[in-house]
């Protein structure tokens, strides 16, 4: 099983950063997809969800109206858009894989929001 997330960097504040979690080895299709996001001496943080299918999605406040997550089961990825980006949603991006009595979580990429 893995998850391999992409697009992380150094974005100004306003900017926008689309990620990308690749995942093979399980029925992507049957796991519902989570995207989190961790700082330094903070728990990990829900950041959005969306369900098996794709039809229903969840993002938590504090992005609500800037992030977006979307995914595409013919090739196995689940994507953040982050758009009007702020220093505080600085962090480590995690995507994790929810389903059948199993998670799985990927190694991370880095946000970095700063002038």
């Amino acid at each position: 099983v893995q998850l391999v997330e992409s697009g992380g960097g150094l974005v100004q504040p306003g900017g926008s950063l689309r990620l990308s979690c690749a995942a093979s080895g399980f029925t992507f299709s049957s796991y519902a997809m989570n995207w989190f996001r961790q700082t330094p001496g903070k728990a990990r943080e829900f950041v959005a969800a969306i369900t098996r299918g794709g039809a229903d999605s969840f993002t938590a406040d504090s992005v609500k109206g800037r992030f977006a997550i979307s995914r595409d089961n013919t090739n196995n990825t689940v994507d953040l858009q982050m758009n009007s980006l702020k220093p505080e949603d600085t962090g480590v991006y995690y995507c994790q894989a929810v389903g059948e009595g199993r998670n799985y979580w990927g190694q991370g990429t880095q946000v970095t929001v700063s002038s």
